[in-house]
């Protein structure tokens, strides 16, 4: 594991001769299923597989992203020693969507993602009888993650939440853009329609992204959904900021009946989900008596919000953090 984890520093540098050789053989190795979800939706995931593997990582992404934007970092997690699962939230990635026009961020309740999650769990991880389950959140993941750990706080040995969605970003103050969601909540045609500021998704430049500083992973991610139509989402609709906004409330009040241990990495220069209900969170669980990983948020500094696409220094020291925060939890 450790000269593993020293190829982390430099992989930049060779990025491309790494994801054409040794990362696409790797993502071929891959094995695709599905269930069936809330409503009757397919919802696809990946799994990565060795019969020496004990241990098995779940990944939860963000929102519009899909399983196949994640194969570094199933790679790092199996060269570890861990299985990997990658799930694809309802309404994005490759599982069924649920508006006609299938760019369009939507859910028709925040807790089906839950759900969801929960059969996925029950199918890759509980059937498989590790000995050893963690889990690793994104973003949007994170917050349903949080919400997962509420109802099941001993389905895990460990948790990772990364840049976690306990709040967001509104570009309105709060108590306008909570009475525009309210009002727009009673017109079907608004509710279901891209919140302002948002469409279709289109290709943004690097220098304008506010993901990440790594060109090179930027540039991989964002050929994903240039080369796959079927992949692409766009902005979210009323309905999901108001369901989004819901939950990140209802994680705040829940956090005392999450008991599982925790570490939460935050990034300092994000600016897509708001710090300062991560703060609030770590705050309540500590609170209830049960803190996360030292107390506060494990800030990487100078990251964005994706912070395992960051520059190799800065994701390294996320990845070193994750994987060393597993190992001291075995039981």
């Amino acid at each position: 594991m450790q000269q593993h984890k020293q190829s982390w520093l430099g992989r930049e540098k060779g990025f491309s001769a790494f994801a054409t050789g040794p990362l696409l053989d790797f993502w071929r190795q891959r094995e695709e299923g599905e269930f069936t979800g809330v409503g009757n939706l397919k919802i696809r995931y990946a799994r990565f597989t060795s019969p020496h593997h004990h241990r098995v990582i779940l990944i939860v992404p963000g929102r519009i992203e899909s399983y196949i934007k994640y194969p570094e970092l199933a790679y790092d997690l199996f060269h570890c020693g861990y299985d990997v699962v990658i799930i694809d939230h309802r309404g994005q990635g490759r599982s069924d969507r649920l508006l006609p026009d299938s760019h369009r961020g939507h859910v028709a309740a925040f807790s089906h993602y839950v759900d969801d999650l929960e059969t996925l769990y029950l199918k890759e991880i509980v059937g498989h009888h590790y000995q050893q389950r963690y889990v690793l959140a994104h973003s949007m993941g994170g917050a349903i993650l949080a919400l997962f750990l509420a109802r099941q706080p001993q389905a895990f040995h460990a948790a990772v939440f990364c840049a976690p969605m306990f709040g967001i970003v509104l570009p309105l103050p709060p108590f306008l853009a909570h009475r525009i969601l309210d009002w727009a909540e009673k017109l079907p045609v608004l509710r279901d329609g891209y919140a302002p500021g948002t469409g279709r998704w289109r290709a943004h430049p690097f220098g304008i992204n506010r993901l990440t500083h790594s060109r090179e992973r930027y540039r991989r991610n964002l050929r994903f959904y240039a080369d796959d139509p079927a992949i692409r989402v766009g902005g979210p609709t009323f309905h999901w900021v108001r369901e989004g906004i819901q939950a990140g409330r209802s994680i705040i009040s829940q956090a005392d009946k999450i008991t599982t241990p925790v570490l939460l990495l935050q990034a300092s220069e994000d600016d897509v989900v708001d710090n300062r209900s991560q703060d609030m969170f770590c705050t309540a669980m500590a609170a209830a008596g049960h803190p996360c990983e030292g107390t506060t948020p494990y800030v990487i500094q100078g990251a964005r919000h994706e912070i395992l696409f960051e520059t190799d220094a800065m994701r390294a020291e996320a990845l070193n953090a994750v994987v060393d925060f597993f190992e001291r939890h075995v039981s």
